[in-house]
């Protein structure tokens, strides 16, 4: 029995990989991978797997883990400081969907209201996985569709608790009203039980536990809290589902749901793909292909009733025509635990064989349809905006903000996107008198800004309509600073092909992004990433007290191997700890001599650097040892190490001296300047 166990094990992970290893070539997702090989392997593919029970109670402990690490993710803190915005647009996604399925399940396919409601509840959640993993890989998770659909994910997988609880109710299992009312009970008080664990019992038995400073009597612990409260909301009536839930959310209150995840997730991961298999083994091919119209057909009742609901949704919370109909192609398919309702109804008679059947084709297409769907989906929406009559809509959403796009203006800067990066930038043109106009996407924002006089319009940057209103042609910079990449590229492209002589400087936030960018037009591209990792290193040198010169140097060399965009950087000053009310501006810093400079060779007498820079050499570095207040008269040698005190401009100077060719010197008087 066991040889057999291992057998099946052993066949099962070894075909999964080499199919997620294909599709994953394909950039289709990992869920799909397993979806395909449990249709493969399972007793209505090739019958390779005899004991696909065996499967489906690791398939359990799986989802158990599941819901475990969501619980660990969402504390009670973070649950607390959710936006109404995004409780009201999941309550409306999901309400709006399941009384549009309910109303086709039960008028084209004659089903009770009960089951109708329950169809609802299995085809209102979409997949986590696949779109969190999809976003991520495609950096979109700050854009506006982005953000959309992970508050909209967020709110589906809370959902999942409350649906379970109503099934048995939707089955008439619980005695109607009085049942509804018992199970609510049930559930308050373990709840209420559980949440008082969290904030007595499980901290303090932690603490002990982490002070014996085992990893395995951790992750024991762990994995017995979650399991352990499952079994208790199984043994009350609930759902296992409910109670590991309930136990990842105990940990998040805690110091060690950091550690927790991290121990959880290798275990997640491994059952969470035993569940999709074992998913898999149960979709019966012949009723695919005996009955592929009807499941075609109900796949074409998902998409459309879902990207619909999730498009008016979107408009609701004010979101573009644009951005509501990329969301609705991203969460079109039907959810990893859409699966775990349709199970758990099917064993109360909600939901009947065939039918489940049907649902399991259809939900397992609608996941092989997502990564494509994702990939197009800007062009889809793009396309309906403006060929289709959706663009009247769009146009009457916000025509009082189009109506105000500046007139006439030339030599400006356009800004796309106001966040924390455009908001800045916008600021310091303010103060030095330059003309600029932002376009942001997000209309609170737009409100916001209008309210603070702010020359910002409303509009979606990738509209070459909107780009004329704001002047590209006669702009003189355009400065990129959204987190959407394909919009950002549609964008560069665009402005680059209305005006060959504009200054394009592009934000993203990966360095692979930078070359596609500058391809397309882009002069210049700051990659977050990037610029994050010069930021790291240039402070740890000048916290050791590496002279600024070769900071710059390193940075230099750095940036030459991929952009010189930003020359120098802003090291940070260290300021005098004596009369700092006085000498709040001076700033101390340390420079190398090169060989060949025009100091090497040189006193300070004939540097003059007082007078030429502003710059006073208080100490100098040679073999390891350090002259304080050195003679003019000394002579200064390669590799020495000048100690300045001075004003940050005055050194900015003296460093450009410094570095001059010895037949060449270069003088700069800005420090004499200002003391005269």
């Amino acid at each position: 029995m066991i040889t057999e166990y291992l057998q099946a094990l052993v066949i099962i992970l070894g075909i999964s990989a080499v199919i997620v290893f294909i599709l994953g070539k394909l950039k289709i997702s990992s869920v799909v991978g397993f979806l395909v090989a449990g249709v493969l392997i399972g007793p209505f593919g090739l019958n390779l797997i005899k004991e696909v029970h065996s499967i489906e109670i690791l398939a359990e402990i799986g989802v158990v883990l599941l819901m475990f690490t969501i619980g660990l993710e969402f504390s009670l803190k973070n649950l607390f400081q959710l936006k109404m915005i995004v409780l009201g647009g999941g309550g409306l996604q999901a309400g709006l969907t399941i009384a549009c399925i309910a109303l086709v399940s039960v008028t084209f396919y004659h089903q009770t209201i009960n089951a109708g409601i329950f169809h609802g509840f299995i085809v209102a959640l979409s997949s986590t996985a696949i779109v969190f993993k999809i976003l991520l890989e495609r950096a979109e998770m700050n854009s506006p569709p982005g953000r959309f659909s992970v508050g909209i994910l967020i709110f589906q997988d809370l959902c999942v608790v409350p649906f379970m609880l109503l099934i048995p109710v939707l089955a008439g299992k619980t005695g109607g009203g009085s049942g509804i009312a018992w199970t609510l009970a049930k559930a308050f008080l373990v709840i209420g039980l559980i949440l008082f664990a969290s904030r007595w019992l499980v901290p303090h038995i932690f603490r002990h536990i982490v002070g014996t400073k085992s990893r395995e009597l951790f992750v024991i612990s762990i994995i017995t809290l979650c399991l352990g409260t499952a079994l208790l909301t199984s043994a009350l009536g609930l759902s296992l589902a409910l109670g590991a839930f309930l136990a990842g959310m105990v940990i998040s209150e805690s110091e060690y749901s950091a550690q927790a995840v991290s121990d959880i997730v290798p275990f997640k991961e491994s059952f969470t793909g035993l569940f999709f298999i074992s998913i898999g083994m149960l979709l019966d091919v012949g009723v695919l292909t005996a009955n592929f119209p009807g499941i075609v057909k109900i796949v074409l009742i998902i998409v459309l009733v879902k990207a619909g609901v999730l498009t008016v949704t979107s408009l609701v919370l004010g979101n573009s025509m644009k951005t509501s109909l990329t969301a609705g192609l991203y969460l079109f398919q039907i959810g990893e635990f859409s699966f775990v309702l349709a199970l758990a109804g099917k064993q109360q008679g909600l939901i009947s064989d065939d039918l489940y059947q049907a649902f399991l084709a259809a939900s397992i297409i609608t996941m092989v349809l997502t990564p494509f769907l994702i990939r197009a989906s800007a062009g889809i929406a793009e396309w309906a905006v403006t060929k289709t009559p959706l663009s009247a809509v769009e146009k009457r959403k916000h025509r009082a903000d189009r109506e105000r796009y500046p007139k006439s203006i030339r030599d400006h800067v356009i800004i796309v996107g106001f966040g924390l990066n455009g908001g800045n930038l916008a600021r310091i043109l303010r103060s030095t008198g330059i003309d600029y106009v932002i376009l942001e996407l997000n209309s609170k924002t737009v409100r916001s800004a209008k309210r603070k006089r702010e020359p910002i319009f409303y509009g979606d940057g990738t509209s070459i309509e909107i780009l004329h209103k704001l002047g590209i042609g006669t702009a003189s910079i355009l400065v990129v600073a959204i987190s959407d990449a394909p919009s950002t590229r549609r964008i560069v492209q665009l402005a680059r092909s209305e005006n060959p002589h504009l200054y394009i400087l592009a934000r993203t936030r990966y360095v692979a992004e930078v070359d596609e960018l500058k391809r397309l037009g882009a002069n210049d591209v700051i990659p977050e990433e990037f610029e994050t990792s010069i930021e790291i290193f240039s402070k740890v040198l000048h916290r050791l007290h590496i002279p600024i010169n070769d900071i710059r140097e390193h940075i230099d060399r750095t940036r030459s191997d991929n952009y010189r965009a930003l020359r120098i950087v802003r090291l940070p000053r260290r300021y005098l700890v004596e009369r700092e009310d006085l000498l709040k501006d001076i700033v101390i810093e340390t420079y190398r001599i090169r060989r060949g400079s025009v100091c090497d060779g040189a006193t300070l007498r004939d540097l003059d650097l007082r007078v030429r820079t502003g710059v006073t050499v208080i100490g100098i570095e040679r073999n390891g040892k350090v002259e304080r207040m050195p003679s003019p008269t000394l002579r200064l040698k390669a590799d020495d190490v000048l100690l300045f005190i001075a004003k940050r401009v005055d050194i900015d100077c003296a460093v450009q001296y410094l570095d001059s060719d010895r037949d060449n010197p270069v003088y700069c008087t800005v420090g004499k300047d200002e003391l005269e």
